[in-house]
């Protein structure tokens, strides 16, 4: 039957009848339906690991609802703080259409008279997301996903499950972008999408397939077949980012919240009207390193740069196992090589550990080892018994230098270090800057988190306990590199000096002058 025919017939049904027919509908029908455009794209994507996320009222949060009263049964939905959880609760009260099987005790939940659980919860520290460790859920939604912290995010992603045969698991994440370096990680995770330098990039809604590598981290494999890696037998899983918009929200787009955007200063503007994910961050005040110079620094890089200058000085930040990571970075002048980052067990063993550093180390070069953490005892052995030069490096150690040009003397040897590296990074200083760094998301957000103070005087770098607490992970990647100049050179100039009776060359700005012939 045509839309005219039944449109005409239900004008000539009789009242009763209609009234049937309205009751029946209501019956059926679902509590909640997708807007049409990329909400409903969104609600039907068959990806695991979806981020339906980008600019203001596009309709995330009610994407997670929608899709937690009509398509799962066990749904836990989160934000960072409890604090922000009245709003999406109200939303879900509203869609349910009563407070019947509501508690709102801590945490809250909701029990649909179909039998569907929606569980609402929050992260705000890190840790507090093991609170939820065991407990199976087939959706989980996190509403501004960008507010927590990369690791927050990956435990709860390992513990999604269903004991319901046929009961689809996934997770959903809906956030606007990041504004500072605590939410860039979501630019990583969803590289092929977000990050315009990647070298191959994937349309919105496109399914692109990962697994975990040896070291903890993402590795894109060709599609959904088994991976064998390091002799076990690898699932993929898929994710894919679909763009929220404004203008697809009917219910926001005839008020004057799209004026309410405009008028938001920058880069909230960009961040929360836009959807710009590489434009809308905006630099702490007092952060050490502008992320703009490392970018700049990252498009300076060429595969071939080492080619420039002998292997100048390695940076190595070992670890005792756990989650982090011992990293070694590779200095060639101001080239650097793609960071090597091993994670796990791996790291408890450090004579491995230091062969692995013999194995990319060339040219003589010096090592400069962080010696803080208590992990570097059996690689600076191994170094020794091979004859390697090697430098420790103590960022609690005393520091006689001073800065350029607030001639500001420094609190301990990492804040030296740190404001170092930010003075090669500057593109105002004569010549411009000689650094160049691999295109590395964690590299970049390492770089760009740490902040600064005055303290009695003397230039302070956050240290690194209070870093992980905000990005979840220590700064490996961005130590190694720092190391490997702050250091470096001074090792380096030693090695050689060794090597030509006095005659050592000149270091400017960081870049060795000791060309290969």
């Amino acid at each position: 039957m045509l839309l005219d025919e039944l449109l005409a017939k239900l004008g000539t049904m009789p009242a009763a009848e209609r009234a049937e027919l309205d009751r029946a509908y209501l019956q059926e029908a679902p509590k909640w339906l997708p807007n049409v455009g990329p909400q409903t794209l969104a609600y039907l994507c068959p990806a695991d690991l979806l981020f339906y996320g980008g600019q203001g009222g596009g309709g995330k949060s009610d994407l997670g609802l929608g899709l937690a009263f009509t398509q799962h049964r066990r749904s836990l939905l989160l934000r960072r703080k409890y604090v922000d959880l009245n709003a999406l609760v109200e939303r879900a009260l509203e869609i349910h259409g009563s407070r019947e099987g509501f508690n709102g005790q801590p945490p809250p939940k909701l029990r649909t008279a179909d039998n569907r659980l929606l569980h609402f919860g929050a992260n705000q520290h890190l840790g507090d997301e093991q609170s939820w460790q065991g407990q199976p859920y087939d959706l989980k939604f996190f509403d501004e996903v960008v507010q927590f912290l990369e690791a927050q995010v990956r435990f709860h992603l390992g513990w999604i499950r269903s004991t319901d045969e046929g009961q689809r698991c996934r997770a959903v994440l809906g956030s606007n972008p990041p504004l500072d370096a605590n939410g860039q990680w979501v630019v990583g995770m969803f590289r092929p999408w977000l990050d315009l330098t990647h070298p191959n990039p994937a349309k919105h809604g496109e399914l692109r397939w990962f697994v975990t590598d040896p070291d903890g981290k993402d590795m894109e494999v060709p599609g959904p077949g088994p991976v064998q890696l390091d002799g076990k037998t690898l699932l993929p899983q898929s994710r894919t980012f679909i763009p929220a918009k404004l203008s697809d929200n009917p219910f926001l787009v005839n008020t004057n919240y799209q004026a309410q955007l405009d008028a938001l200063p920058e880069p909230l503007r960009s961040a929360v009207r836009d959807g710009n994910f590489m434009a809308a961050r905006k630099d702490a005040e007092n952060q050490v390193i502008p992320t703009a110079w490392v970018i700049a620094a990252q498009a300076r890089w060429r595969p071939d740069g080492w080619k420039d200058y002998t292997q100048t000085a390695i940076g190595y930040d070992p670890a005792g196992g756990g989650k982090d990571e011992a990293t070694i970075a590779l200095r060639h002048g101001g080239w650097y090589d793609r960071i090597i980052s091993v994670q796990g067990d791996k790291t408890l063993d450090g004579a491995a550990m230091a062969a692995k550093v013999l194995e990319v180390r060339r040219d003589n070069a010096p090592v400069v080892v962080d010696v803080g953490g208590g992990y570097a005892g059996a690689s600076i052995e191994r170094f020794k018994d091979n004859g390697v030069i090697h430098t420790r490096f103590s960022g609690a150690g005393a520091s006689t230098a001073r800065a350029k040009q607030s001639n500001l003397q420094f609190a301990n040897k990492r804040a030296e270090a740190w404001w170092k590296f930010r003075e090669a990074l500057d593109p105002q200083q004569q010549g411009g800057s000689a650094i160049e760094l691999p295109d590395d998301p964690q590299l970049r957000a390492d770089l760009t988190t740490p902040t600064w103070e005055l303290k009695s005087g003397k230039i302070l770098v956050e240290s690194k306990e209070d870093i992980r607490e905000r990005l979840g992970r220590s700064p490996d990647r961005g130590d190694a590199v720092i190391m490997a100049l702050s250091e470096g050179d001074a090792a380096r100039r030693k090695e050689l000096s060794r090597a030509t009776l006095g005659q050592a060359p000149k270091v400017v700005m960081g870049r060795a002058l000791t060309r290969r012939r």
